[in-house]
């Protein structure tokens, strides 16, 4: 039987890069690495390729996220290193602010309607701040997920998984949305000098709180902070191109429009195959089944 693909077991970090490990067909596994702008260096390339080899994983792929349009990392070619991927798992198209703008002007450049939005929010007494990354808060956040999963019928991650990533990483924050003492919405951050990235978020499925817009509060909060550290980007992360027809990510694409009009190709893979002849008889494999 063919292990279901993409299911996260396992997570490591190495001076602080994170590093998932996921299922793969053939009851293999493989690493995976989200990297922003600055390269990694080859010390700890090094380090993620004998990682990959000490968990007898099929391969590691990183996905190096170019803002600034730099030049390719030298480290990435030679020693094993090649251009490519098993699977996009980064959207190449990204929705960014630039956060030199002021906030009038990034103000201007949303849509109406999410202007509006954060006002309705703010009017009814919902409240969003940065809070501590406790076990009650990420627990809090994490039965939320479950309930927009339920609700929305798409895949999240464990508990640990979530725990692992917001205290593995010094830059990333949780904020949570209240209204009444209720939680009704948690958000994860990563915040930097270069690019702050939203990552995940979740909601309550409680109608009477559906209506008090705090996801665009959230938003908003997790913006003017990104300013206050002189952040130079605002990512959104993943969006659908604009030629992609029938995406998965078209309700997302569309909320995300209504905050930026900015739309950047963003997304570069690398890849480090451990186990050569294994990894071609799956990529084999799933021609067929295709």
């Amino acid at each position: 039987m063919l292990k279901k693909s993409g299911q996260v077991s396992d997570y490591f970090e190495v001076d602080g890069i994170f590093i998932e490990k996921r299922s793969i067909w053939l009851w293999e596994f493989w690493l995976f690495v989200l990297w922003i702008e600055k390269e990694i260096s080859e010390k700890n390339l090094k380090k993620l390729k004998s990682l990959t080899k000490k968990e007898n994983c099929l391969f590691i792929q990183i996905e190096y996220l170019n803002y600034f349009k730099n030049k390719t990392p030298s480290p990435y070619k030679g020693e094993g290193w090649g251009e490519g991927f098993y699977k996009k798992f980064i959207t190449p198209y990204t929705a960014i602010i630039d956060l030199k703008k002021s906030e009038e002007d990034i103000l201007a450049n949303m849509k109406p309607k999410w202007r509006y939005n954060i006002k309705v929010a703010r009017k009814k007494w919902v409240e969003a701040e940065i809070v501590e990354k406790s076990e009650e808060n990420i627990k809090a956040y994490y039965d939320l997920m479950l309930e927009t999963t339920s609700r929305d019928n798409f895949s999240g991650n464990i508990l640990e998984y979530y725990k692992t990533f917001l205290n593995s990483l010094e830059n990333s924050k949780l904020i949570l949305a209240k209204k009444d003492w209720v939680i009704i919405s948690g958000w994860i951050f990563t915040f930097d000098k270069e690019v702050s990235i939203y990552y995940y978020w979740a909601s309550t499925s409680k109608k009477e709180y559906r209506n008090l817009m705090a996801p665009y509060l959230v938003q908003w909060i997790a913006i003017e902070y990104a300013k206050s550290i002189n952040s130079k980007i605002y990512d959104f992360l993943w969006v659908a191109s604009a030629n992609e027809k029938n995406s998965s990510l078209a309700w997302v694409t569309a909320f995300k429009w209504k905050l930026t009009k900015d739309f950047i190709k963003v997304s570069e893979g690398y890849i480090f195959v451990n186990k050569k002849f294994k990894y071609f008889l799956i990529n084999f494999l799933r021609k067929l089944k295709k």
